[in-house]
């Protein structure tokens, strides 16, 4: 009844991630601009241009660059709010089925309300917080996916309540009128409470009846769902976090330094009208006959109030409106750079890299944390069985490089599965009885669900990848699933269909680490069958399977040392008196009101003893290429990186091994798991002292010990973490570390983690596209993570931080000008170049030169970047631009504006030239300039306003003279040589790590390319004995396994290079590697020498001279 819930005014279902409209955007951002502190001061002194009495500049001095700063960010800003509107438009507008008036008709998700009935056909997205009310599956069962809410791509099941599973029929649900009762919206996923209240009656209503935005129907042919949170109510939204405006550190450094700037502009002001004051009253006041003040000015103290206010107008350059303009267009420069990266493009999945915002290039060169997900971003989620071991005999030690053809054999066997033992196969046609009971186990102790489109072809839906690989490799060597019921599992074995009673599951919880499946077979024998984690498997076997499990042991620790993830096997015959007792104390704990829990632990504890021991598997986890060699790079290059996982401590723990994060020279991996403040405290006390381990992040308040423990260890691992506690992590590291943070994820389980850190990072995988459209760089796969920070990022906050030297040097080599001039003109706020000059300055004479280099310089190739890893940190530490830097960098402006002004000062100041000033202002022109970039230009413009270039006449005389050249020659190297001086002692004496790779690649004097070794995407070999566990995902009560999983492992020469690159000084390194070519001839090595220093030379005017035009 749309009409009864329209009056409590529920939230809509329309997502809106746009900041603008038409009608807003023009005085909203705007608004935004003018908070920037240097569009208001610009502005402030347009309103002062304005006034005749004080400025000595016309006010287009200050409008056109002002106009073209704000112009410029608007299209910008309009540009990425419309690509919002766009992607907010592309999710409002899907279709849904709803329920009205008695029929279904279609409505876009915007429209959709709180209280409509939804339609939901398989494969569909779920468009809102749904209550199930019924389904097309038997008991009001459905299948879901929720890969976009926690990043698991296993199966869940949710099932409606039992008065309303009969409601399939759009008639009925049309005359449905129960009325809900729940908690208000929250960003819980697993939990859910409420009432329904129908026919007098009340139903409670927890999580397992709900279908949460995000989620996609599978295996179900359709349901029927009532819409309880709509939009930003439903728990998605809830999760996903605000959108902030992320700066950059050099943002925030420039606004202070522009405060900065600012209070030396009002100093120099008050110097100067001081000055003004003075001489208007000892100096002044004797040419009031002839030069009188002006009508408003009637005495010193006036004149120089006015004379503040003239001289902030003309000092006004020292603040510079257009480093906004240079900055937003070398980032850009900057993104589409990596756009354009070919060695960031996917050809598998035809993805090529994008940068999604402009604003954050240089802080990709200061990261200190990564925060990354697990599944779909580390790995690819895709396994494959690999070896097993059957009653003490191993299989999958091949030599043959032909997999198997299992179609003559079997033709319902899946063509792309891989196996190359054929002695396995071969021990199956044989009749094994052991290989027979151990592939039965396969193809029954599982929860996979069947689909055939046609006959026989079988499309198994599992609720876990390691659960499909198993149950493939079941069905490949004959024992096939083909279909379950309630109460019923089918299979075909060696080519006859065979049906079982399925009497009970053993539901898994994270002690237990097993299940088990109690079935009856045709002939009436009943047996348990029961997989799990070998570490608690084996403890519940018969004695007499002693040898047996010592040899599956020593199996199951080659396994673990290949890095695969293992499984065992075992299986317990049962009397019918056995099940018949066990099946009455079973009913009894399932229906206990109190301790239910425990109760059925027990129960389950009481069966699963004495079993017989069957075997053991082993499953390739696959990481995505890379995974391993790219960690072990960013840490080179003392980049912290911690995965947060919403999946079990097991899996957690192997993918620790996996990508190399954990190591077996970490002796013992610790776990927090305490659930309470006391707990949490002791075990992070006890841990501390240790130095390496896994955190198990539970909730508490001891946020400051929690960092200083887990930012003291190697590696840091959060597992069972909810969405919201994601961003969490990432707001403890960015509060407590003060350091610059990325988040890497690929899931809507992601999106507010991602929105947290400083940077996000969005791979483009299987688990939708909510990662990506909330982050600020995205591509294709995990190991394009250390381009983009070690190449793009370096490069960025490089070429950044010297386009902001040298931008800060020659602003103050040009405005100091004027303050010098003061003291020969009387404080008279008289400009000593023209307006026109001081208007196109930084906006075209020294526009291109700072540009090219902001967006062009390079001190080291891409590949030596990654090659050497700590060249990444400077930008870490700031060591490149900071308030030092920029205390130098006007030192020098200060220091070359005396030399601009002085030097042809003191050539020209018993000049006899009547045009005297103007001869003087030629020769300061291109002393200031350096160069005339733009003659041709400009000279077209003296030809059109002649009148206004006043100093033309006397520049084309002037420059005749040889005085003026050798004056500019002078200027010029006065302000260099001491620069020049400078960079080569320090190049020779003090040089840094990039200083030395430029300079021993242009010589060729030594190659070093280390090379990662080891098989892509595989998991490669791991000493040690340490054996995984495996381990499970499910939610209680529905049996869902997870497995666990071993490490992919560099190999031991790489590691080795990785670490005397670490451990070693880099300098020193080169340099012995350079004195060991002994046998160089001595005269080549003269020229080599030679060479060298000219090359220094050259390096150093390039990145001096060429900077500062």
């Amino acid at each position: 009844d749309r009409e009864y819930n329209e009056k409590f005014q529920y939230a809509s279902n329309c997502i809106m991630t746009s900041k603008y409209n038409i009608i807003t955007f023009l005085p909203v951002n705007l608004f935004e601009q003018f908070q920037e502190v240097a569009n208001t001061y610009f502005l402030f002194l347009l309103i002062l241009q304005l006034i005749p009495q004080i400025s000595s500049l016309s006010w287009f001095t200050t409008i056109v660059p002002l106009a073209l700063v704000l112009s410029i960010t608007a299209v910008k800003d309009a540009t990425d709010d419309y690509f919002r509107h766009k992607s907010d438009n592309q999710v409002n507008n899907r279709q849904s089925q709803v329920l009205i008036r008695g029929s279904l008709q279609n409505e876009k998700w915007m429209n959709v309300r709180v209280g409509d009935i939804i339609k939901l056909e398989n494969n569909q997205f779920v468009a809102a917080d749904l209550l199930l009310l019924s389904s097309s599956e038997p008991h009001g069962l459905c299948y879901i996916e929720t890969a976009e809410l926690d990043g698991e791509t296993n199966m869940k099941v949710r099932q409606s309540v039992s008065v309303t599973s009969e409601l399939g029929d759009p008639n009925n649900l049309a005359s449905f009128d129960g009325e809900v009762v729940c908690e208000p919206p929250n960003n819980k996923l697993d939990r859910f409470c409420g009432t329904l209240y129908w026919r007098e009656k009340k139903y409670t209503l927890t999580n397992q009846n709900m279908l949460l935005r995000g989620c996609v129907l599978r295996n179900t042919e359709a349901c029927y769902g009532l819409v309880i949170f709509a939009g930003p109510d439903t728990k998605l939204m809830q999760n996903s976090g605000r959108t902030k405006f992320k700066r950059t550190s050099i943002d925030r450094l420039m606004n202070t330094l522009v405060l900065w700037i600012f209070g030396f502009l009002v100093c120099m002001g008050v110097i100067l009208a001081v000055g003004n004051a003075v001489w208007e009253r000892e100096v002044g006041s004797l040419f009031q006959s002839y030069l009188p003040w002006d009508p408003p000015v009637d005495n010193f103290l006036f004149s120089a109030f006015l004379s503040f206010w003239s001289y902030v107008i003309i000092l006004n350059t020292v603040v510079p409106i257009s480093l906004y303009v240079s900055v937003e267009v070398i980032r850009l420069g900057h993104s589409y750079f990596i756009n354009w990266d070919q060695q960031m493009f996917c050809s598998q999945c035809n993805t090529a890299a994008e940068a999604r915002t402009t604003t954050l290039n240089e802080e990709l060169g200061q990261v200190e944390y990564i925060f990354s997900d697990k599944t779909g971003t580390l790995t690819q989620n895709i396994m494959s069985f690999n070896k097993c071991s059957i009653n003490g005999q191993t299989y999958g030690n091949y030599t043959n490089t032909q997999k198997l053809d299992f179609t003559p054999f079997n033709p319902l066997a899946d063509p792309d599965f891989c196996f190359y033992d054929d002695t396995l196969l071969e021990s199956v046609k044989v009749g094994d009885l052991h290989t027979h009971e151990f592939f039965r186990v396969l193809s029954l102790c599982h929860t996979v669900m069947s689909e055939e489109k046609s006959e026989g072809e079988l499309v198994y839906k599992a609720q876990s990848p390691d659960e499909g690989a198993l149950v493939t490799a079941a069905r490949n060597f004959g024992f096939v699933f083909r279909s379950r019921t309630p109460g019923t599992i089918t299979t075909t074995e060696m080519g006859q269909t065979v049906t079982y009673s399925l009497l009970a599951i053993l539901d898994f919880n994270n002690i237990r680490k097993r299940m088990s499946v109690i079935v009856r077979s045709p002939e009436g024998r009943i047996r348990l069958y029961c997989k799990g984690a070998d570490t608690v498997l084996l403890e519940r076997l018969h004695p007499c399977n002693q040898e047996l499990m010592n040899i599956t042991s020593d199996h199951l620790n080659e396994y673990a040392a290949d890095g695969l993830r293992t499984l065992a096997l075992a299986y317990r015959d049962l009397s019918e008196d056995e099940w018949e007792a066990w099946s009455e104390s079973h009913r009894c704990a399932d229906k206990a009101t109190d301790c239910r829990e425990d109760r059925l632990a027990a129960a389950y504890e009481e069966i699963e003893q004495d079993m017989m021991l069957l075997g053991a598997t082993a499953i390739e986890d696959k990481l995505q290429e890379g995974v391993p060699e790219t960690i072990a790079i960013l840490s080179l290059a003392n980049i912290k990186i911690w995965v947060l996982t919403g999946d079990k401590q097991e899996t957690a723990v192997n993918i620790g091994y996996s990508c190399k994060m954990l190591t077996d020279d970490m002796t013992e991996v610790f776990i927090i798991s305490g659930h309470t403040v006391q707990s949490v405290r002791q075990e992070l006390r006890s841990v501390f002292w240790s130095g390496h381990l896994l955190l198990h992040l539970s909730p508490s308040d001891m946020e400051g010990e929690f960092v200083s423990t887990a930012c003291a260890c190697k590696a840091v691992i959060c597992c069972r973490v909810t969405p919201l506690q994601k961003a969490q992590v990432v707001e403890l590291i960015k509060k407590h570390k003060k350091a610059v943070t990325l988040a890497v994820g690929d899931g809507a389980n992601d999106v507010s983690m991602i929105k947290s850190a400083h940077i996000g990072v969005g791979i483009s995988g299987q688990e939708g596209i909510q990662a990506v459209l909330a982050s600020d760089y995205s591509f294709s796969q995990f190991r394009f993570l250390q381009r983009l920070l070690l190449v793009h990022g370096r490069w960025s906050y490089l070429r950044m931080c010297r386009f902001l030297c040298y931008f800060f040097y020659k602003n103050f080599a040009f405005t100091m000008v004027h303050f010098w001039f003061g003291f020969f003109c009387g404080f008279s706020a008289q400009t000593v170049y023209d307006q026109y000059f001081i208007t196109l300055y930084n906006i075209v004479y020294t526009s291109l030169p700072v540009l090219a280099m902001g967006i062009f310089d390079q001190d080291v190739p891409d590949q030596r970047s990654l090659e050497y890893p700590k060249l990444y940190e400077p930008g870490q530490l700031n060591l490149l631009f900071n308030k030092r830097e920029f205390f130098i960098c006007i030192t020098q402006g200060i220091y070359t504006s005396v030399v601009l002004f002085f030097v042809p000062y003191a050539v020209l100041s018993n000049a006899t030239q009547t045009v005297s000033f103007y001869f003087y202002l030629t020769v300061l022109l291109p002393c200031t300039k350096r160069t005339p970039l733009f003659s041709l230009p400009v000279q077209t413009l003296f030809r059109i306003f002649p009148n206004q270039f006043h100093f033309v006449g006397s520049a084309q005389s002037t420059l005749l003279q040889p005085v003026v050249w050798l004056t500019i020659a002078l200027a010029t190297a006065i302000c260099i040589v001491p620069v020049l001086a400078f960079r080569f002692l320090k190049l020779d004496l003090k040089p840094q790590l990039s200083d030395t790779v430029r300079k021993n690649k242009c010589l060729t004097l030594m190659c070093f390319s280390p090379q990662l070794t080891g098989d892509e995407g595989r998991l490669g070999a791991r000493s040690g004995s340490r054996r995984s566990g495996y381990a499970f995902a499910h939610q209680e009560g529905f049996g869902e396994l997870i497995t666990s999983g071993k490490n992919m492992r560099l190999s031991s020469l790489a590691l080795a290079t990785f670490a005397s690159k670490h451990s070693s000084s880099w300098i020193d390194t080169l340099r012995r590697k350079k004195h060991t070519h002994t046998h160089t001839p001595p005269s080549r090595r003269v020229i080599l020498t030679i060479f060298c220093l000219l090359l220094n030379v050259l390096c150093i005017c390039r990145s001096t001279v060429l900077c500062k035009l």
